[in-house]
């Protein structure tokens, strides 16, 4: 009978493992962790909210795998193709898509799909390969141009209507215009623009939308209503002191006062059971995914992918700030999930696939240089 090799199953197994990157892996696995153990208290009363993450856990690691294993080069022949059919799904779902809960943001296709998902990393793509094509004759009309395919899909999601998808797609978006070379000056008189023109903003907006801003201001001017998810949320990271309350043992979340507590506000019975220094440790891991995700990025070869990898690396930033920002209180409930940690196929898939396309970028650098 054949000795059992230890050693050659290692050399058989070993390039399938090889594809993934070392520190971000680690990284995200942690946050995972995290996600897990915490939902796991906000779930108790949700039967199989765990055994469903861990499916969206592996469905999301099979894509980073994949997306991990494909050459950057490949990436960028796909760029135009993938921004023009997220386009395509995207005007589909104005004239044809579904309706839930007073929003159309999904489309039958045999299976249901939300494609404003597509444009968070198509986005990104498709700058990047705009701005390799024109490397060395950027001048303003070329930033018109990036400009004029980044407002087409997010006015598309903006009207479905979904502002919190529209201002992450935005976001990563601007960054990619940003890195590109994008001056200081121009920065500053868009932002000031922008400032001149919240009033004809204001006006645009939905009235559901206009009604966030103002219980940000004010939660307390409805508590029982509008206010209430913030209200509550607040109450529950300010109740978890330095220390917390300790794991299974937060009552807001437990007594079923803070709303969403396994997706948009899992941030909240995270804080309640692990109190400030939790928080710190989380924001730690945070900032150790985006920092590793720009180090990608300063490395990166081409001008596309360190476009591409700083844009996904910032995009992490975006989810974290956001979701984390509107949970505190500093910011209007908008629906953006805390990354790899809220319970959701969707945003999981689609974080999956960045990591996975900076995995691909660092890999294939190192192939390069050896």
């Amino acid at each position: 009978m054949q000795k059992f090799d230890k050693n050659s199953l290692w050399r058989m197994v070993k390039p399938w493992f090889d594809v993934f990157d070392g520190p971000l892996s680690l990284i995200i696995f942690f946050i995972m962790l995290v996600g897990l153990i915490t939902l796991y208290s906000a779930s108790i009363d949700f039967p199989g909210r765990m055994q469903g993450q861990l499916r969206n856990i592996a469905v999301a690691l099979v894509v980073m795998w994949i997306a991990a294993s494909i050459p950057p080069q490949t990436l960028m022949r796909f760029a135009v193709p993938i921004y023009a059919v997220g386009v395509a799904l995207l005007l589909g779902v104005f004239a044809f898509g579904m309706v839930k809960k007073g929003a159309r943001r999904w489309l039958n296709v045999g299976i249901v799909i939300q494609p404003s998902e597509i444009m968070k990393i198509a986005m990104p793509m498709m700058l990047a390969w705009f701005f390799q094509k024109r490397e060395g004759t950027l001048s303003w009309k070329e930033y018109l141009i990036a400009a004029i395919l980044l407002a087409v899909p997010a006015a598309l999601i903006i009207k479905q209507p979904d502002l919190g998808t529209a201002l992450l797609v935005l976001g990563t978006g601007c960054y990619v215009i940003f890195l590109a070379g994008l001056s200081w000056k121009t920065i500053a008189g868009l932002l000031i623009s922008a400032c001149a023109s919240m009033p004809l903003i204001w006006s645009v907006l939905h009235d559901y939308q206009r009604q966030r801003v103002m219980t940000l201001l004010d939660p307390s001017a409805d508590p029982l209503g509008k206010g209430f998810h913030i209200i509550q949320s607040t109450i529950a990271v300010g109740s978890g002191g330095i220390l917390g309350k300790g794991w299974l043992q937060g009552t807001q979340g437990h007594l079923h006062f803070i709303p969403e507590r396994t997706t948009d506000f899992i941030f909240a019975v995270y804080s309640e059971e692990f109190g400030l220094i939790g928080n710190l440790v989380l924001m730690a891991l945070y900032l150790l995914l985006i920092a590793r995700g720009l180090m990608i990025a300063a490395n990166a070869p081409t001008i596309f992918t360190r476009l591409l990898a700083g844009a996904i690396a910032l995009m992490f930033f975006n989810y974290a700030f956001v979701n984390m920002g509107m949970v505190s209180g500093i910011l209007p409930v908008v629906g953006v999930p805390l990354p790899f940690m809220s319970y959701g196929g969707t945003a999981l898939v689609t974080l999956g696939l960045g990591a996975g396309i900076l995995m691909s970028i660092s890999r294939h650098r190192k192939l390069v240089q050896t």
